[in-house]
């Protein structure tokens, strides 16, 4: 079996723009629209607001994930853009991605991390809620919309 590596890249550069087309997709097929229209800029991405991580497995991108901060007091990071790549799912990439961004976030004085994440997503639900997420009230974007599911733990 193939090491997974975790890489901390730009949010914008190119393949990590390609895993997020790819996530937007996959959320497009699950739910319609453009699959996600939160607004994101790439510069709350960057340290020590935020960052973003690719998994790579035998040298190629195939999975990512991110947080950015969340609220006013500096202790809370919101996930944002997990994704795997189909042909890498099941092999632990996910798993790797959602611990390197929790490392990071701790890392950055964060004591609490937040996500919101949609009832079409078991897969998604089950890996947060075996990694101890709890479900939390509603917020961001899609807050009011049905389906919603948010999540949270302390770092």
């Amino acid at each position: 079996m193939s090491e997974i590596e975790i890489r901390a890249r730009r949010f914008d550069a190119p393949e990590s723009q390609a895993l997020i087309r790819a996530a937007l997709a996959d959320l497009g097929e699950r739910y319609g629209g453009s699959g996600d229209d939160t607004p994101v800029d790439a510069a709350e991405f960057a340290l020590p607001a935020g960052a973003f991580l690719v998994a790579y497995l035998d040298g190629q991108p195939v999975g990512c994930g991110g947080w950015r901060s969340h609220g006013d007091d500096g202790a809370t990071a919101e996930l944002k853009r997990m994704y795997t790549a189909p042909a890498a799912r099941g092999r632990g990439v996910a798993r790797s991605v959602l611990t390197a961004v929790e490392r990071s976030a701790r890392e950055q004085g964060r004591e609490r991390i937040i996500l919101e994440c949609g009832d079409r997503q078991p897969e998604a639900i089950a890996m947060y809620t075996s990694a101890g997420y709890e479900r939390i009230p509603n917020f961001g974007f899609y807050k009011d919309a049905p389906g919603c599911l948010s999540f949270g733990r302390t770092l």
